[in-house]
């Protein structure tokens, strides 16, 4: 059933959440803003933020009727809030990674199904003008067969906000969800995305650097695709990630038959070497923007609800980035591959 959104509500008012605030505020300022988080909002807080309302209870939150919910909080914390709000048919769209685990993922979805509410995974790097361009030259066969892949990403931990002690971020924190592989989780999905299905992981995570947290700060990672029906060649990617560069990184080089193929995530760029070519040609260049992706974002979640469409990063997509998660992890523990 078509929905008209009159109110939204934002749980957490962190770093993220407070972004989804001033996008609907920016873009869609007839609707009214309930923010959830446990400590109560002052009066300054309401007013600066444009808030219709502030509420400390899940069950006050609930009554304030919204028809969507943005869940900004802990991942640890996401499902448990989740699964309250689509009992009452509440639409969602759930910051990256949907959860810390696997553990009542598909529960959640089957909710949305039974109760016809949109559920929505946040991975707005999907929106990135840059990555779009990159998997549409990708399946124009721009450089024909894919022979290899190779993605990394990584930046200084204490350098993302440097307004704040990293060592209370829910990065840093494993009870919070932390940890590279979950906090990067990005290059999992958009691997997945252009790539298709994961048959296999083999990986080593560790904790290499001195950085006071309790979680994974690298993780290097071989990926087996599983392939298409019209190829032979399956589809091998390793994946670097880590809290550790301080020459921030995001890039996907693709290896293929006629040439390379390169995206840079930092520059916004996608470069191409062809076959016996003299030197890379910047196919297309977009200054990157979050700030853009974070609005085309919750316009593709609104219209989904406005429209009754599937989400274009659908709860399942979310449920899938955390099982690789937890393979990744388990097959570092027990030194060996491991098969989904």
């Amino acid at each position: 059933m078509r929905q008209t959104i009159k109110t939204v509500l934002v749980v957490g008012l962190g770093s993220i959440g407070r972004q989804h605030i001033e996008v609907i505020k920016k873009n869609f300022p007839e609707i009214n803003i309930v923010v959830l988080r446990h400590k109560k909002c002052n009066k300054t807080n309401i007013d600066k933020l444009g808030l219709y309302k502030c509420v400390t209870s899940i069950d006050e939150a609930i009554s304030t009727n919204p028809q969507a919910a943005i869940i900004t909080n802990p991942a640890t914390m996401h499902v448990e809030i989740a699964q309250k709000l689509a009992n009452y048919g509440i639409n969602l769209l759930i910051e990256k990674p949907i959860s810390n685990s696997s553990k009542g993922i598909q529960a959640l979805i089957d909710t949305c199904h039974k109760n016809k509410c949109i559920l929505m995974t946040a991975y707005n790097l999907r929106f990135s003008p840059s990555l779009l361009e990159f998997k549409k030259q990708l399946k124009e066969k721009i450089i024909g067969n894919i022979y290899s892949v190779q993605s990394e990403v990584g930046q200084y931990l204490p350098s993302w906000r440097p307004d704040s002690d990293y060592k209370d971020s829910v990065s840093a924190n494993k009870s919070l969800g932390g940890g590279v592989l979950l906090e990067l989780s990005h290059e999992i999905d958009y691997l997945r995305w252009i790539f298709g299905p994961v048959n296999w992981v083999i990986s080593h995570i560790s904790k290499q650097s001195d950085l006071d947290i309790d979680v994974e700060d690298t993780a290097n990672i071989i990926i087996g695709f599983q392939g298409t029906d019209n190829s032979d060649v399956k589809v091998i990617a390793s994946l670097n990630m880590d809290f550790i560069r301080h020459d921030t990184s995001r890039k996907c080089t693709v290896i293929g038959e006629k040439g390379t193929l390169l995206w840079d995530g930092v520059s916004g760029k996608v470069e191409h070497f062809a076959k016996d070519g003299l030197g890379w040609n910047t196919i297309f260049s977009s200054k990157p923007d979050m700030g853009y992706t974070y609005k085309q974002e919750i316009k593709s979640f609104f219209n989904a609800i406005e429209s009754c469409e599937s989400p274009y990063v659908s709860g399942y997509d979310g449920m899938i980035a955390v099982s690789i998660v937890e393979a990744i992890k388990k097959s570092s523990s027990i030194n060996s591959i491991v098969y989904l």
